[in-house]
């Protein structure tokens, strides 16, 4: 699944070419993704110009100078393919400016489509109940202390849950909390300030590298023109089970489930 950096990914690329640029055209190719497309949307963005192009924890948004902003995830394999040579069955919605065509590509239909009113952005459930974004001022070490406060739940779990930091993956959290020393499955409320400090920065600075590297390519990700990010070749922990450790001092890399999910880390260096 396309995770936080991916998206921004994304984004940015997107915005090279459509931030300020009207839309000329837009054709629907199915009635649904993982639900249906939202009823009037060819109506209300053609002739509509994007105003601005932002990220909320997975979603991207496109705002419209008519108060209205389309919401897009893409879900397990969704990617925006910017002049596609031809034409794609799975190419589900296509917008168009004057100079360059969009198609919204989602195999498996994992991904989703929504219009909304900019005014009523913080308000939709999806977004109401998310946490603070890990890349904005509001994730500090305090925050999460007082997020994970007495909880028991590991917090490998914990900084997985929406509420609590958003759009946080699986990936990220396993690479931050072996940058930062923490053990995945400690407790939350166990979890020291020192550790949190430590933490904090740590889920910065790798989803900052991911975004510098174009995000990490699984099996469908790409960038909107076509590129495949490089983070995964930096992996430290994440799908490097039984291999050595990059830190000196460290072990070799354990794999274990948690909630369902594989976790990665080091037994020595993360306590």
């Amino acid at each position: 699944m396309p995770e936080l950096p991916e998206v921004e990914t994304t984004v940015r690329g997107l915005a090279r070419f459509l931030d300020g640029e009207q839309i000329v055209s837009v054709r629907v190719n199915r009635p649904d993704m993982r639900r249906p497309f939202p009823p009037g949307l060819v109506q209300a963005m053609t002739g509509a110009t994007i105003s601005g192009l932002s990220r909320r924890a997975k979603y991207g948004l496109l705002h419209t100078d008519r108060d209205q902003t389309l919401v897009f995830h893409l879900g397990m394999s969704g990617r925006w393919r910017i002049d596609p040579e031809e034409a794609d069955k799975h190419d589900h919605l296509v917008l168009a400016t004057r100079d360059h065509v969009f198609a919204l590509n989602d195999p498996r239909r994992f991904g989703s489509v929504d219009l909304l009113l900019a005014p009523e952005l913080d308000l939709w459930p999806p977004f109401a109940a998310l946490g603070p974004e890990p890349l904005g001022e509001m994730l500090t070490p305090e925050h999460l202390r007082e997020a994970t406060r007495a909880r028991k739940q590991a917090i490998k779990l914990l900084l997985l849950d929406q509420r609590v930091v958003a759009g946080l993956g699986n990936i990220y959290v396993c690479e931050a909390l072996w940058q930062a020393g923490v053990n995945p499955r400690k407790a939350g409320g166990k979890v020291t300030m020192p550790q949190l400090r430590r933490l904090v920065p740590a889920i910065k600075d790798v989803l900052e590298r991911s975004i510098r590297d174009g995000g990490s390519t699984l099996r469908d990700f790409a960038q909107p023109d076509g590129n495949l990010g490089y983070f995964a070749t930096r992996f430290h922990v994440y799908g490097r089970e039984r291999q050595v450790c990059h830190h000196e001092d460290g072990g070799t890399i354990r794999r274990i489930v948690q909630g369902g999910r594989s976790t990665w880390f080091c037994p020595v260096c993360q306590k």
